[in-house]
């Protein structure tokens, strides 16, 4: 084979190389993969959407995705909030109280027993009073025997408002 040819040969392998080294790196679509494919599908449109999939301490595994068109979204909450703004603000106001948000915390990490959860959080009923407040707003269910789970639906969104919450 003459050395053209050969350097040919080189340079298209090498280039082969490059993109396979690239397809199977992490994060090689863009650091703004997702947002990329959501204009790509939104046509134009203002949208709003969050994801995960979620494999928590407990082993258990979450996965969920919603968007919502913006101008609806805050058509919507306006009009909630000129209805009935204690219940349109509820699944946030649950969230806002330093022992709620623990008490969702512990059961995400596995505990979920009164007793489990009572450990330097209140007495027995301060626990209740929180537990019900939170299963009102939908961010627990009693799963039976006073035990205590994070709906696997509002898994994500949970994690999303917290992520969110921390980000500055």
């Amino acid at each position: 084979m003459d050395d053209e040819r050969w350097e040919l040969l080189e340079k298209r392998v090498a280039a082969l190389e490059a993109r396979a080294a690239d397809a199977t790196r992490p994060g090689d679509r863009g650091e703004f993969w997702a947002l990329e494919g959501l204009r790509e599908r939104a046509q134009g449109r203002s949208q709003v959407v969050f994801t995960g999939s979620v494999v928590l301490p407990t082993g258990e595994e979450a996965a969920w995705q919603e968007g919502a068109d913006t101008t609806a979204l805050l058509d919507g909450l306006a009009q909630a909030l000129d209805t009935d703004a204690e219940a349109a603000v509820a699944p946030l106001s649950a969230l806002a109280h330093p022992v709620r948000l623990r008490l969702v915390l512990a059961v995400l990490s596995g505990r979920r027993t009164v007793a489990e959860l009572g450990e330097g959080l209140g007495t027995t009923g301060q626990l209740y009073h929180h537990l019900r407040q939170l299963t009102a707003a939908g961010w627990l269910t009693a799963s039976g025997r006073g035990s205590w789970t994070v709906p696997a639906q509002r898994v994500v969104p949970l994690l999303t408002l917290l992520a969110a919450a921390g980000s500055r």
